[in-house]
């Protein structure tokens, strides 16, 4: 596989403990009860069976279309198909920083997976196995097909061309295992009346799936988009993810830990698994410049002991106070790759100040969130530099992503990818002085 990005190649895969890996495999069913009770609880607003706010959030600054779209009734029961969290352990525990429905890295870990398996160490076995990765997502493809024949078709935009290489590498093993799947362009894919079909390297044939692996914000700048959108609204083909961007908005965590909403949440999750959310997803907030009642403050929030009663209030706080991060809830170009994100304690206090302005401002077209920051217990690895054929050792943070593929009423864990930085970034996420690799366990017999 050509890669477009460079990171630092770790000698082994990082290894975590069976007490972690058992909390990765509860972790997938309980996120996917947590996906299917959103869908509820937007549909249910929608309906006056909830607040009204909920869906007003959730829809806020999405072009009218695309939410009467969302909302057709045929796409009703329709969540996401691929579901990744981002895990951060820290010393107290795992922490979910966001949920992402169109991930990149499928591919990479994929690929990955079968490097480090090749030259696995004594004792280690990588979650998923070699294979993992390939076969859980043939498995989900699979599911999403039917009724429709055709091929599957994985329609990649001009924004996320940097995993145009990893897709196609997964899509010919996804065919060396009789899934006839095919990584395209939008220009590659040609309408008629009986639905669309893939017209690459000489094929000619219908297409029967379309995983979508673009952002929905990004609509306008797709060719061919309106005519991808009219045959999945006439069921000549399907996709996945579904057009839905209110499943695809961080403000759920912030809906997650509103008390008006815990009646909801404890009969649509059961007491024990919204506990377990509560616990892992931190607490967020919507930042809302709508003001707020003299005699109401922000539940949950406070800054040195003081209950917080206006956004702006937080501009005063320390920096030992502002163990905050603020970041775009969704729709937006900011909203993914660690764009946009103001980390409170790493920044001056005029930064500081500067970002609360600009996200209370941007709120009618892009709502920001304002999240707890929560730090990550350090990891030592070892890592090869290409440059000077040395082995050289780091202490980073990392960040765990979880891959979970969904195939009718099961979910599975098929591997985990580490990105590992320097213990002093803030923010985690896939660099060239990073490190990235799957992880594994250790067998009994090594423990």
């Amino acid at each position: 596989m050509a890669a477009t990005t460079t990171w630092r190649i770790a000698t082994t895969p990082l290894t975590i403990t069976q007490e972690q890996l058992d909390f990765f495999h509860r972790l997938g069913p309980q996120l996917l009860s947590f996906y299917r009770a959103l869908n509820r609880l937007y549909l249910d607003s929608v309906r006056g069976l909830q607040p009204a706010w909920v869906a007003g959030y959730l829809d806020q600054g999405k072009p009218e279309g695309l939410i009467a779209y969302s909302r057709m009734k045929r796409f009703r029961d329709h969540i996401p198909a691929v579901i990744r969290p981002d895990v951060i352990p820290t010393q107290d525990g795992m922490v979910i920083t966001e949920l992402d429905s169109v991930p990149g890295g499928i591919g990479m870990t994929a690929c990955l997976s079968s490097l480090y398996a090749d030259a696995q160490t004594d004792g280690l076995s990588l979650v998923g196995g070699p294979d993992g990765m390939v076969q859980g997502f043939a498995a989900m493809l699979t599911a999403q097909v039917a009724p429709h024949t055709g091929c599957i078709a994985i329609l990649l935009s001009e924004e996320a061309k940097d995993y145009r290489p990893e897709m196609t590498w997964l899509t010919a093993r996804l065919r060396a295992i009789g899934v006839d799947a095919y990584c395209v362009e939008p220009r590659q894919v040609r309408f008629t009346e009986e639905g669309l079909r893939i017209i690459h390297e000489g094929i000619d044939q219908p297409i029967a799936l379309i995983y979508r692996f673009y952002e929905l914000f990004d609509l306008l700048n797709i060719p061919k988009s309106e005519l991808v959108q009219y045959a999945v609204k006439k069921d000549r083909v399907a996709v996945t993810p579904p057009y839905k961007p209110a499943l695809e908005e961080k403000l759920a965590f912030a809906l997650l830990h509103h008390p008006a909403l815990r009646p909801f949440w404890e009969q649509a999750l059961g007491q024990e698994v919204f506990l377990h959310l509560t616990t892992i997803m931190p607490r967020t907030w919507i930042l809302d410049p709508a003001p707020i009642p003299p005699s109401a403050t922000i539940p949950g929030l406070a800054m040195g002991g003081r209950a917080v009663m206006n956004w702006r209030d937080l501009a005063t706080a320390t920096q030992k106070e502002r163990h905050f991060v603020i970041k775009p809830s969704g729709f937006s170009e900011l909203a993914w790759g660690s764009r946009g994100v103001s980390v409170g304690h790493d920044m001056p206090q005029h930064e500081w100040t500067a970002a609360i302005d600009k996200a209370l401002a941007a709120f009618p077209k892009t709502p920001y969130i304002l999240q707890e920051f929560h730090k990550g217990r350090l990891y030592d690895l070892e890592y090869f530099d290409p440059i000077s054929g040395d082995m050289n050792r780091m202490s980073g943070r990392a960040r765990l992503s979880p891959y979970y593929f969904v195939s009718g009423e099961t979910i599975e864990l098929a591997g985990i990818l580490a990105t590992v930085c320097s213990s002093d970034k803030k923010v985690i996420h896939g660099m060239k002085d990073a490190v990235m690799v799957p992880c594994g366990t250790m067998t009994n017999s090594e423990r």
